[in-house]
């Protein structure tokens, strides 16, 4: 869990994510997530790119009804639940340290009828990935999750482990570094990937990625 030093001084365009609450109405309901920067860093916090996914949830492009999703890197659970609320079966994962955090805005903000369709789950990428079969979702949520270059490899083995050829996988993300551009370099060698969806005034991109298909022929 990475755990980034910040200065409020220094950088007022972010002092929201000192908040202790975050507010949004999405998927016909009133959204209040919990906020938690000191205790979890970047984990706990809402970012740009997450609403800018929930909102393309939103526009319909992806029928979600009775789908079966997992949300990668979750934090909040802002995406995870605004899937649910559209009638998805969610798994929302995270690492072990913001689970209970994660787990909280979840039965906060998912109706009780529906708390059944919702699981929170740890899944540290690259590991222990045979709890997760290949194949068993038919679509895969990450909301600026494509940020720290350690973890790229890990995450594309993730990424690779849970698709099958029919998975879907949209991925929230600002373009910030060279890394960003490379990391969808490694993406495109295993995945058809296109850009579905630009946010300007947020500057955030949706990228769609289906995985390549295997040559059986051969």
């Amino acid at each position: 869990m990475a755990l980034v030093p910040y200065d409020e001084n220094l950088l007022p365009a972010l002092s929201k994510l000192h908040q202790t609450s975050a507010e949004f109405h999405l998927a016909n309901h009133k959204i209040r997530l919990s906020q938690d920067w000191n205790r979890l860093g970047v984990a706990a916090v809402v970012w740009d790119a997450a609403v800018v996914l929930c909102m393309f949830l939103e526009m319909g492009k992806v029928d979600l009804k009775g789908t079966k999703v997992i949300e990668l890197g979750a934090g909040t659970g802002l995406v995870g639940i605004v899937a649910a609320l559209l009638g998805a079966n969610v798994t929302i994962t995270d690492r072990q340290p913001a689970l209970e955090f994660l787990a909280a805005n979840v039965r906060e903000n998912v109706p009780p009828g529906q708390q059944g369709a919702v699981r929170v789950s740890e899944l540290t990428w690259g590991e222990n990935l045979h709890l997760y079969p290949t194949g068993s979702f038919d679509l895969i949520l990450g909301a600026d999750i494509v940020y720290l270059e350690e973890t790229f490899p890990a995450l594309l083995q993730t990424l690779e482990h849970l698709s099958s050829e029919k998975t879907v996988v949209l991925l929230s993300c600002r373009i910030r570094y060279e890394r960003d551009e490379r990391f969808l370099m490694e993406l495109r060698q295993r995945f058809a990937v296109q850009e579905v969806h630009y946010d300007s005034q947020r500057d955030i991109h949706i990228y769609r990625a289906v995985k390549n298909k295997t040559n059986t022929e051969l």
